[in-house]
């Protein structure tokens, strides 16, 4: 058996020539990456990363179903209802019998969503700055135009 260090040494190689050779376990693993961070930054807002994601839909497109941010967001619906439950009970969304589907449900946001909202968006410059403080601006805007291409594809 190899000595600890030599394995730990073979291991810390092994994974970027991996992540050379397969774009999409490269993605998937900048993915989670990102995604821990952001709910960690996201925490000491005090709002995790989707309630902060619905009430930003929500303030920005107005009154929605759960089924429309789950889609939307992609959002397991199960999900959803959790994070809306959490939302109304805070006082940061209502919800509301829709006008159009009597049997769906409209969520909105409150004015105090909305505060709170403002806090957490305060917040992102400097969880992206911090994420991203290894990339250019440039590479940055290459990052995101790419990523744009790639989301597009989405069903």
């Amino acid at each position: 058996m190899p000595p600890k260090t030599e394995t730990a040494d073979r291991d810390a190689v092994y994974f970027p020539t991996l992540a050379a050779e397969r774009l999409d376990i490269a993605l998937c693993r900048a993915s989670s990456a990102v995604a821990r961070a952001a709910e960690a930054r996201a925490s000491e807002s005090g709002i995790g990363v989707g309630p902060h994601l619905v009430l930003k839909m929500l303030a920005e497109v107005g009154p929605s179903s759960q089924r429309v941010l789950s889609d939307q967001l992609r959002i397991d619906r199960s999900v959803m209802v959790g994070i809306c439950d959490g939302l109304e009970q805070a006082g940061h969304v209502r919800r509301e019998r829709d006008a159009g589907d009597r049997r769906a449900y409209a969520v909105t946001i409150t004015d105090l969503g909305r505060r709170l909202l403002a806090r957490a968006e305060a917040a992102v410059p400097a969880f992206l700055d911090d994420t991203f403080k290894d990339l250019t601006p440039g590479e940055r805007d290459v990052l995101s135009a790419l990523l744009g291409k790639l989301l597009r594809l989405e069903p």
